[in-house]
C-alpha cells in the first residue's frame, strides 16, 4: 500500500492535488531554475488556445469574448486570445483594470498593436458565442467588487457558456468558498495540477466540468514542495482497480474469498439491510451473514437467497434487541453494522464495537457512535475502522473538529488522524480520510445518488470488499483504505452509467446494486480497448 507521506509513493501527476502555497513554491521553483515566466506563460496559453479549439471550433463558434484580470492569469487569457486571433476567431477583450502586472500589460499592448477590439464595458461581452473567465486563477484572497463582481453576477444570468482559467474567477483557491461573488464556468481549466478548492463541494457548482491542463512540470519539482506533508490526491481508475480483488486465484472458494458479517435492518427500514446486503453481495465477497429482526427473517431471505439470514429477538418496536448468541466473532474477516437498526439497537451496536473485528460503521451505528466519546472510543479499538457519515452524521460525531476547520474535509482529514479510523465523508464529491494522514477524493460522481439507500448499497460494497481482501493481509487498516477507494469509485461509476441511460431520475438504489457487476465488466472491457 502506498504510504502518503513518502515522497517516493507519489503517483501520476494528474492525481496530486495541491494547495495554493505549493503551487506557489512549486512555480518559483521552475523560475529558479531557468524556466523564464514569458515562456510558461506561452506554453500554459497555447494549451489553453489548443483546448478550446477543440471544445468550441470556429465553425460553432464565432466570437470569443475574454475577461482580463491584472496579473498572470490576465496574461494566459491575452496569449490565448492572440492565438485563436491569429486561427481566424473574433476576439473581444474586456480589460477593466487599470494597472496590471508588467507582462500581462505587455501582451495587452501588443493586442492593441494588432487592433483586436476591446470592450468599453463588461457588458458588451453579451455579444459573444463563448466567454473565457481570465480575471483570477489561484491564490485569490479578497473578495471581488465593484463593477467587476458586478459585470460577473451579469454574466452569470446570460447564459452565455463560460470558460475559467485555473479557477473561476471568485472561488478561492484551497476552500472552494464563493468571496463575494464568483462566475458561473460550464468547464474549468486547472493548470498544472489539480487545485484543493476545485475538489470541494462548496466550488461545484462553479466550476463546471473541470479539465487539467498540464504544463509538464517535473516530477521532482513537486517532490521537493509535496515530501514530508500529506498528499491529497484524485482516485482514478487506475488507482481503483488497481485496490479491487482481481484477478481471484484459481484455486479459491467461497471460504478464500471473505466472510462478511452485516448486521443491518428494523421493521422500519427493512430496505436498507435489503439494499446493503445487495451491495455486498454485488462486490464478489465469498459469504454473507446478516443479522436482522426475525420477524424480517423469510422476506430477507425471499429476496437475498445467497446470504446466511440469521434472526434476532427483537424489541416492542421492531428493532433488533439483542445479537444471536450463536455468533462467532472469528468466523468473520469484517464486520458491517448499521443501515436501518434504529436507536433502538444502541445495545448490540456496543458489542459490535467491543469486537476484535474489522468494522465499517454506517448510519444508526454512527448515531450510537456520535452518544459516545468517538475519539475516545476509536482510539481504544482493537482492531480498524472504517466510518462511512454524511455531513450531517459527520457533525454530530466531530462538531468541534467541523467547526474549527476551514472546510467539511479538513475536518475529515483531521478526524481520521485522531481518531485513527478511515472515514469517507459522503457528499457530492466524496473524500476519504486515513489515519496515517492520506487523503483522497473521487471526482467523476453524479447527483443521480441522492437517493436514499444508496449509501447502504456502499457500506455493503465496500465492506465485502474489504473482507475479500482482508484474508490474511496486513495491515489491515490499509486494507479498509483500499477497499473504501475501489468502493467508492465503482459505486459512482455505476450511478454515472444509470444515469448516462436513465438520466439523473432514474438512479434506482436497487437497481444501483443490480448493476455494479455489469458496470464493473464494462469499465474493465473500455480500459483493454483503449
Amino acid at each position: 500500500m502506498m504510504d502518503g507521506n513518502d515522497a517516493n509513493s507519489l503517483c501520476r501527476t494528474e492525481q496530486i492535488v495541491v494547495t495554493a502555497e505549493q503551487m506557489q513554491q512549486i512555480e518559483a521553483a521552475l523560475f529558479a531554475a531557468g524556466m523564464p515566466v514569458p515562456a510558461l506563460m506561452e506554453k500554459v496559453a497555447g494549451r489553453i488556445a489548443s483546448w478550446i479549439t477543440t471544445y468550441y471550433p470556429r465553425d460553432r463558434t464565432h466570437k470569443i469574448g475574454f475577461i482580463v484580470g491584472p496579473g498572470h492569469n490576465g496574461g494566459d487569457a491575452l496569449v490565448a486570445a492572440r492565438e485563436l486571433y491569429h486561427q481566424g476567431y473574433a476576439v473581444l477583450l474586456w480589460c477593466p483594470f487599470a494597472r496590471c502586472k508588467e507582462l500581462t500589460a505587455n501582451h495587452q499592448r501588443y493586442l492593441e498593436y494588432l487592433d483586436v477590439p476591446f470592450a468599453a464595458t463588461g457588458t458588451d461581452l453579451q455579444s459573444c458565442d463563448l466567454i473565457v473567465d481570465g480575471g483570477f486563477g489561484f491564490g485569490l484572497t479578497r473578495p471581488l467588487e465593484g463593477d467587476f463582481a458586478a459585470t460577473i453576477e451579469a454574466i452569470n444570468t446570460w447564459h452565455i457558456p463560460v470558460v475559467s482559467i485555473d479557477l473561476p474567477s471568485g472561488v478561492e483557491t484551497d476552500t472552494g468558498a464563493v468571496l463575494g461573488t464568483a462566475i458561473r464556468a460550464r468547464h474549468t481549466l486547472c493548470l498544472g495540477l489539480w487545485k484543493l478548492g476545485l475538489l470541494q463541494d462548496a466550488a461545484l457548482p462553479w466550476a463546471g466540468e473541470t479539465h487539467l491542463i498540464p504544463f509538464d512540470i517535473p516530477l521532482h519539482s513537486i517532490q521537493t514542495v509535496v515530501a514530508g506533508s500529506t498528499l491529497r490526491r484524485r482516485i482514478t481508475a487506475t488507482t481503483a482497480r488497481a485496490h479491487l480483488p482481481l484477478p481471484r486465484p484459481v484455486l479459491s472458494h467461497k471460504y478464500t474469498a471473505g466472510h462478511l458479517l452485516l448486521i443491518a435492518g428494523s421493521r422500519q427500514y427493512v430496505g436498507a439491510a435489503l439494499l446493503a446486503g445487495k451491495g455486498a453481495i454485488a462486490s464478489g465477497v465469498g459469504m454473507v451473514t446478516m443479522v436482522i429482526p426475525e420477524s424480517l427473517q423469510l422476506t430477507v431471505v425471499s429476496q437475498l437467497p445467497e446470504a446466511l439470514v440469521l434472526g434476532a429477538s427483537t424489541t416492542a418496536s421492531g428493532a433488533i434487541a439483542k445479537l444471536p448468541t450463536s455468533l462467532a466473532w472469528e468466523k468473520y474477516d469484517v464486520v458491517a453494522c448499521g443501515p436501518g437498526l434504529t436507536f433502538q439497537a444502541a445495545s448490540l451496536t456496543t458489542e459490535v464495537f467491543e469486537s476484535n473485528c474489522p468494522l465499517v460503521l454506517d448510519a444508526d451505528g454512527l448515531n450510537w457512535l456520535a452518544q459516545q466519546s468517538p475519539i475516545t472510543k476509536l482510539k481504544q479499538r482493537s482492531a480498524p475502522t472504517l466510518l462511512t457519515p454524511h455531513l450531517g452524521e459527520f457533525r454530530r460525531l466531530f462538531p468541534e473538529l467541523l467547526a474549527n476547520a476551514p472546510t467539511p474535509v479538513a475536518a475529515a482529514q483531521q478526524a481520521a488522524q485522531t481518531a485513527r479510523c478511515t472515514l469517507v465523508l459522503k457528499g457530492a464529491m466524496s473524500a476519504i480520510a486515513h489515519s496515517d494522514g492520506q487523503l483522497w477524493f473521487n471526482p467523476d460522481s453524479t447527483p443521480a445518488l441522492a437517493r436514499g439507500g444508496s449509501g447502504d448499497v456502499l457500506t455493503g460494497l465496500i465492506a465485502g470488499l474489504a473482507a475479500q481482501q482482508l484474508k490474511g493481509k496486513q495491515p489491515l487498516n490499509q486494507v479498509l483504505l483500499a477497499a473504501a477507494l475501489a468502493g467508492v469509485w465503482w459505486h459512482a461509476q455505476t450511478g454515472r452509467r444509470l444515469a448516462k441511460e436513465r438520466t439523473t431520475l432514474g438512479c434506482a438504489p436497487s437497481e444501483l446494486a443490480t448493476n455494479l457487476p455489469a458496470t464493473l465488466a464494462q469499465l474493465i472491457q473500455d480500459d483493454a480497448t483503449n
